[in-house]
């Protein structure tokens, strides 16, 4: 698991980022023991401009967006080590823009729900229809929770 901060992203004290990398990666290894085998995931905390460009260039929308998610076991069988899921892309400007819509929860933990939907979509899950949405959200929950323990991962 790798977390790379763009310069101009950065909104995380050193303590928090240290307890954000700590906690992406109960994630990444909860999703592990789940999936049955070691996985990795790189997370990248951004600005509005970098993703805006990779959100026109990818999805074709021309606006900055919260978090977007590549998929590496989205090509042809073989084209990819199946055990890196992909990179996560989340821009700080926007989660705290959401954090301030949502509460008092503060960008710590948007970063951190953020990051979990990004996980989640390069595990496969999705929310086109209400079942899908469910499901992907227990799933989020499931790793949220893993990521605030402490002790032993368990599969999440």
């Amino acid at each position: 698991m790798s977390l790379h901060v763009d310069p101009e992203a950065r909104a995380l004290t050193p303590a928090l980022l240290a307890q954000l990398r700590r906690q992406l990666a109960r994630m990444v290894k909860a999703a592990s023991l789940t999936e049955g085998r070691a996985l990795d995931a790189a997370f990248r905390l951004t600005t509005d401009a970098v993703i805006h460009e990779l959100n026109r260039g990818y999805r074709g929308k021309d606006k900055p967006t919260d978090v977007l998610a590549f998929a590496q076991r989205d090509g042809p069988p073989g084209a990819a080590d199946a055990t890196v899921l992909g990179d996560v892309v989340i821009s700080v400007e926007t989660a705290r823009r959401q954090a301030r819509k949502r509460g008092p929860h503060g960008l710590f933990v948007e970063v951190r729900f953020l990051a979990s939907h990004g996980l989640c979509h390069l595990l496969g899950y999705d929310h086109n229809d209400d079942a899908e949405e469910a499901e992907m959200n227990a799933r989020m929950a499931a790793l949220l929770a893993e990521a605030a323990r402490t002790g032993r991962v368990r599969a999440a």
